[in-house]
Parts: structure tokens; sequence; C-alpha cells
């Protein structure tokens, strides 16, 4: 069972989304603090992004937040954090991400989100990490991407085993179990080309 004790969540970064997609990070910030463990996170002080850093110092957690000098020159770095550091490159960013996380965690968002969810899942694909990745499908928020995977399984460009790189979960409450569950077997990276 893998020991997490820093989470990295990926999730929108407007605020401009259903009440409900607010709700869900507001919630998230609570249990992680909660259950004592680090929220990694990218930085800013707005959206899903703000609501959960919020949440989680309001409920007494430890916040780092990883921003890209030209996003902090905007002013939406969150400036109440436990810890921010400004790196000088969206690379670098998703670099020091990875290496500060035990785990990911997907929540609702937009292509930033999307980048950073396939590429984090395409490092595990190339063996470069065995750390759980959550996404939170919650109101089936998910389910056009997964139908994505579907496809690319059915037309060959993707492996079935894939699907297995990240547990899918429909409510918070399933986050935590799927965090603590054993990882899968890693798939030779080789494979991926025979």
């Amino acid at each position: 069972m893998p020991i997490v004790s820093s989470v990295c969540v990926y999730c929108g970064s407007t605020g401009r989304v259903s009440e409900r997609y607010k709700a869900v990070a507001r919630r998230l910030g609570e249990l992680l603090a909660a259950k004592e463990m680090t929220l990694v996170y990218g930085g800013g002080k707005v959206g899903l992004m703000g609501i959960i850093a919020d949440s989680a110092l309001a409920a007494g957690g430890r916040v780092i937040g990883i921003i890209p000098d030209h996003i902090q020159s905007l002013e939406v770095g969150h400036p109440d954090l436990t810890e921010l550091i400004v790196v000088p490159s969206m690379h670098d960013r998703k670099r020091k991400m990875f290496e500060r996380s035990d785990a990911f965690v997907v929540l609702p968002g937009g292509l930033g989100t999307v980048d950073e969810m396939v590429e984090i899942i395409t490092w595990k694909q190339l063996a470069l990490h065995d750390k759980p990745i959550v996404l939170v499908n919650d109101d089936g928020y998910w389910q056009p991407f997964l139908a994505m995977i579907d496809h690319m399984i059915g037309q060959g460009f993707v492996r079935a085993q894939n699907r297995r790189l990240f547990r899918v979960v429909d409510t918070l409450e399933d986050v935590f179990p799927a965090l603590a569950m054993a990882p899968e077997p890693m798939i030779a990276p080789q494979a991926k080309w025979m």
C-alpha cells in the first residue's frame, strides 16, 4: 500500500463554473487537511484552484503552490500559502509538482487540467513513476475523456491494460480508498511499441 502524505490536485483555474464543482473543490481541500495530507497545486488564487487552497488552509492544512513566473506576474498567485514556489516555465511547474507529490487527484477543469492529467498518465505508461492517479468523475464530467480512451483502445492506439494506469471515482468519499490501494503492476514501457 502506498503511503500518501502529499497530493497534487489538478483542477480548473476559472470561477465561471457550476457551484457544484466549486463545492467539490472546497470539500476536497477540507478532506486533505483533515487527513493531514499536504495539498500540492498550481499556486493560483482563482477558480477551483483558489477554492481548494483556501479551504485546505482554513481547515489547518498545509498547501504548496507552484506557479510559473509569467502567471505570477499577472498577480494571480495565492499570497497566503504555506509555501509558494515560483518557477521559470510551465514545464518546470509540472516537474516540480510531480517531485513534491505522492499521488495525483484530477478534478474538473479545462485545457490546462487535461494537459497535466494526460502528461502524468503518459509518464506512468512509460514507467517513469507508479504513483496513484485518481480522476474524480463528478456528475460524469470525465465521461467524454473516458470514451476517448476507449475509442483509442478500440482503434489499437492504446492497449486495454493502460486503462488501469489511473482509477476513476464518482465521489470524493471514494478518493482516499483509491489512493490507498496497492498500485497496479508496472507495465514495461516496451509494451507500448509491441
